[in-house]
């Protein structure tokens, strides 16, 4: 399969990992609870909310997408270059990103989910500075994983033998970068179930009327 080309106009890069926005394939967890309408429309939020802290960032961003790549959606392919996700599970996609970007010859290379909620600009902006004064940057998540993950050159063990998806990732991730230089950056919880939402009230207006807080 071809694949775009583009020329490094800066020596960072964004990595945005999302998936195609469908009904019935997108947070599956959160779904049990809130129906599948309801959380695509969520997961449609955050992917709005993902353009928002990124477009303005000075760095080139690359979104790669989990199924196919759509030319004309929320991602701006004047702002956003476009890839497709390749490898078998969570570890071996981020690797092959950053292994592809590395190569392209960018000297900082940041990666972020599409569901983080509490994640700002200025949480990127300042993960790329202190990749100025260490090897590795990682924003913990309260569920045990991570939402952010920087380097300055790839280190391909910390997208191996992990358990994906579990509370266990960020110790094993930790375990390998032992002997490396990292910073932890502040936790944010990440959107995966109810709890993780219930009481915020910009979702709200996405809740069935049963679990609505505001609903009387």
């Amino acid at each position: 399969m071809a694949r775009d080309f583009y020329f490094p106009t800066s020596k960072k890069a964004l990595i945005i990992f999302t998936r195609n926005p469908e009904l019935g394939k997108v947070k599956t967890r959160l779904a049990k609870s809130v129906g599948d309408e309801s959380a695509l429309e969520i997961y449609k939020f955050l992917l709005k909310h993902t353009v928002a802290i990124t477009k303005n960032l000075n760095v080139d961003k690359y979104v790669f997408y989990s199924e196919n790549i759509h030319r004309d959606d929320i991602w701006n392919p004047e702002i956003f270059r476009k890839k497709l996700q390749t490898g078998t599970d969570l570890g071996e996609k981020m690797q092959n990103a950053f292994s592809e970007l590395f190569e392209m010859g960018y000297e900082k290379v940041l990666i972020v989910g599409s569901d983080i909620f509490e994640l700002g600009q200025s949480d990127i902006e300042n993960a790329f500075e202190v990749l100025q004064t260490t090897e590795t940057v990682i924003g913990p998540a309260t569920d045990g994983g991570y939402y952010l993950l920087g380097m300055k050159e790839l280190n391909a063990t910390i997208f191996q033998n992990k358990n994906w998806g579990t509370s266990t990732v960020l110790e094993e991730t930790l375990a390998d970068l032992r002997q490396k230089k990292y910073v932890l950056l502040e936790e944010r919880n990440d959107v995966d179930y109810f709890e993780d939402i219930k009481e915020i009230d910009a979702f709200q207006q996405f809740l069935p009327p049963y679990l609505d807080k505001n609903f009387l």
